[in-house]
């Protein structure tokens, strides 16, 4: 969308949109960066509440304590400083202060963090540099440290390793959007001039957007499975028609561009997103490329749901949404046919069918583009997604083959592992909390930093819990945070995999949970269930399980619970904790 139009959005009613706060502080003007950002956010249903800092007031509004940021109470802060105020900066400084600009800079933006984290639970989203060879040196700049280009680039790289450091540290990476948009399309020197804006207006909604992607990963909204053509989308050629000697794949003209669209799919993969296919074929044929073509980047071990057959593809989609059990929202549709994605997007409207250019070369570099796979996190584990999920589909066809669902959940052997938080673990405890959406009590995001503060309180139980069964091990599929307050225990989080649905998991983790209150001499159980859109599958769970209802709050008499019928056994119960 153009900025007119993120404009225009802004006479919208956002009464029944979710309410985020964000504070932008900037050194130059950011008037219009804020329209462009409350415009975006209400393209994709978020009502931004905007804290606006005054002008070049980013050290003063996060140094005094009294500011009005820390009155506003932002969850998002918004840092945007801009490489032509840098250079004005770089060029006051002596030779011995230009060799030491990036790390000077680095170092004040580390101790603003520092405080701004001290005075306040908001993540942080720091706009990083664009790049400028101001010409003094030429090419010679990336010869000497005294030379503008090479701090910018060192500033960047710094940024970097901030991000990795902490995790409540996000990068905006500006410098990506000016580069694929141009220096002219991006900078307006008259603008600049006359305005003191260091963004041409055409490129604010790129950046509008990047922030809000990464806000909405941390949410928990970000896309999960990738959903396939065939035919003149993975390879050129019609495969049932040209057979496989004919389709076109490797290094060699357009199949080049088939060969390294398959190369980038095969990294999502490997980074976590799953890939399906649908495509109307045969499906021997259809598997016949995947089995026996030498350029073939892709094999049937990287597809975790293979669908071929003369369906239609909406009805095709709904069954692969139903076999990995995910939302439409987090699936993506890629197909070369006009027809095929206007259809899915009339009949499933919440998936995401990007418009294909109709070059196969275009193909690459315009998904890139869109930044459709924003995350909020990422583990070593989640490389074995695809297997997991293709594991799950192994036991969904032993369930359809059962006398019983009892006969079923004997069969599969379950076992579980349960332990407190460990600083091992601290990445994939941090992935589930933001990731879960559907069994998730109250839909409270945590990063590292508060897990580990979890850990150290003293007044708070932590526990995972690990399942394995005949099919292998799963890793860790359940949280749970318990709070002392007085004399109960407060379920603040509750979590679990949605891989692991009825299989009596939490049945196993309440009657877990009653055991650490006993324990601890605690004779009252209570929690909270906040609604969302995504987590009605635990509306009535409380009820369920026996809590009453008071005061907005569920709560369970300790001594009046009655053990839930489970089919896992555990096999490795922590020690007993005392709080």
């Amino acid at each position: 969308m153009d900025f007119i139009s993120l404009k225009k959005n802004l006479g919208k009613d956002t009464s029944q949109m979710s309410k985020i706060k964000l504070g932008i502080l900037g050194d130059s003007s950011t008037q219009f960066l804020n329209q462009a950002i409350k415009g975006y956010g209400i393209e994709r249903n978020i009502d931004f509440d905007i804290y606006e800092a005054d002008y070049n007031q980013i050290d003063q509004d996060i140094l005094c304590k009294s500011s009005k940021l820390y009155s506003f109470n932002p969850e998002y802060v918004i840092i945007f400083q801009s490489s032509h105020k840098l250079v004005q900066n770089f060029y006051k400084l002596n030779e011995d202060g230009k060799h030491r600009f990036a790390e000077n800079h680095t170092g004040n933006l580390t101790n603003l963090y520092a405080t701004l984290n001290e005075n306040s639970s908001a993540k942080i989203i720091y706009c990083n540099f664009y790049e400028i060879n101001d010409a003094v040196f030429g090419n010679y700049a990336y010869k000497t440290t005294v030379s503008f280009p090479y701090q910018l680039k060192r500033i960047n790289f710094e940024l970097t390793n901030l991000s990795i450091k902490y995790d409540n540290f996000f990068i905006c990476d500006c410098a990506s959007i000016f580069c694929k948009n141009g220096f002219f399309a991006s900078f307006d020197p008259s603008l600049y001039i006359n305005a003191d804006m260091t963004y041409n207006l055409d490129i604010l909604p790129d950046i509008a957007k990047n922030i809000t992607d990464i806000i909405l990963a941390q949410k928990g909204d970000f896309k999960k499975c990738v959903i396939l053509d065939l035919d003149d989308t993975l390879w050129k050629g019609i495969i049932g028609e040209d057979g496989i000697e004919n389709i076109q794949l490797g290094n060699i003209g357009i199949g080049k561009a088939f060969t390294e669209f398959q190369l980038w799919l095969k990294q999502l993969k490997e980074r976590g997103i799953l890939l399906c296919v649908c495509s109307k074929n045969d499906e021997s044929t259809a598997r016949e490329p995947f089995l026996n073509h030498p350029a073939m980047v892709l094999n049937l071990d990287d597809i975790s749901v293979f669908v071929a057959n003369w369906n239609n593809k909406p009805d095709n989609i709904r069954y692969i949404r139903k076999e990995l059990n995910i939302s439409f929202e987090s699936m993506i549709f890629i197909d070369d046919s006009k027809f095929e994605r206007n259809m899915v997007r009339k009949e499933i409207p919440e998936i995401t069918v990007p418009e294909l250019p109709d070059d196969p070369a275009y193909y690459l570099p315009f998904l890139q583009g869109l930044n459709l796979f924003e995350t909020g996190s990422y583990t070593l584990n989640d490389k074995d997604r695809t297997k997991m999920y293709q594991t799950e589909i192994m036991r969904k066809e032993l369930e359809s083959k059962s006398m019983s669902a009892d006969d079923y959940l004997k069969s599969l052997n379950m076992k579980s592992v349960i332990k407190e938080f460990n600083q091992f673990d601290i990445p994939r405890i941090t992935q589930l909390i933001q990731r879960s959406n559907q069994f998730n009590l109250r839909t409270k995001r945590y990063t590292q930093q508060d897990i580990v503060s979890f850990m150290e309180s003293g007044r708070h139980i932590t526990m995972t819990f690990r399942l394995e069964d005949i099919y292998g091990e799963y890793d860790i599929v359940s949280v749970i945070i318990l709070e002392k307050q007085d004399s109960a225990f407060f379920i603040d989080t509750w979590i679990m995999s949605c891989r692991v649905f009825n299989r009596t998991l939490e049945q196993f983790v309440l009657n877990s949970i009653v055991k650490r209150c006993l324990k601890s001499n605690i004779k009252v159980l209570t929690g909270e269930y906040i609604e969302t859109k995504k987590n009605n599958i635990v509306k009535g769970l409380f009820n369920k399980f026996g809590f009453i209802e008071k005061e907005n709050l569920w709560v369970l008499d300790i001594a009046s619970f009655n053990e839930n019928k489970t089919y896992i056994e555990n096999i490795d119960e922590q020690e007993e904790i005392c709080v």
